[in-house]
């Protein structure tokens, strides 16, 4: 799927870019000893800021989670292909260009469209008062500016574990 790179990488990935090998350091984020959760993570459509992703892969990381980053401008295609041949269990979106009311509708549905279950998870810049038509639009769940690692990180896990159930 082209090069790998690490997460506090600053250069941009021709590829994704895999996070997993560092233990975690912070107590609150110890791996749980569950399956070892698989997260794509990406800048869908044509916003270019992806620090605080790559922050997001590092959190993720710390927790256990291995962490399939995509990287900048990608598509809804090119994300549930990942999603798919990857295996993952979660998708986490970076919304930074106010256009999270389109493209994150879009994500979940293409996800559907591919019959898959896979939880859609938004980070980013959301005004409180789209969260709610994000959350009814099928995104599991929307994290804001300030979320704490040991949110981030459990956001994730509870979208997973909702899904798995919803599925059963």
């Amino acid at each position: 799927m082209g090069e790998i790179e690490r997460a506090n990488s600053e250069t941009e990935s021709a590829g994704p870019e895999r996070v997993g090998d560092a233990p975690a350091d912070d107590a609150a984020l110890t791996p749980t000893q569950d399956a070892r959760l698989r997260v794509v993570l990406a800048k869908l459509g044509l916003d270019g800021h992806d620090r605080g992703l790559k922050v997001v892969a590092r959190i993720l990381r710390d927790a256990g989670m291995e962490v399939i980053y995509l990287g900048l401008r990608q598509t809804t295609d090119s994300i549930v292909a990942a999603a798919e041949q990857e295996d993952a269990d979660a998708i986490g979106l970076s919304m930074h260009n106010a256009g999270h009311l389109t493209l994150a509708p879009a994500m979940v549905a293409a996800v559907a469209e591919a019959g898959m279950t896979t939880p859609v998870v938004v980070g980013g810049i959301v005004p409180e008062e789209d969260v709610q038509t994000l959350l009814d639009a099928g995104v599991a769940t929307v994290l804001g500016p300030g979320a704490s690692a040991t949110e981030v990180a459990q956001a994730v896990r509870d979208a997973v574990a909702a899904a798995e159930a919803s599925a059963s």
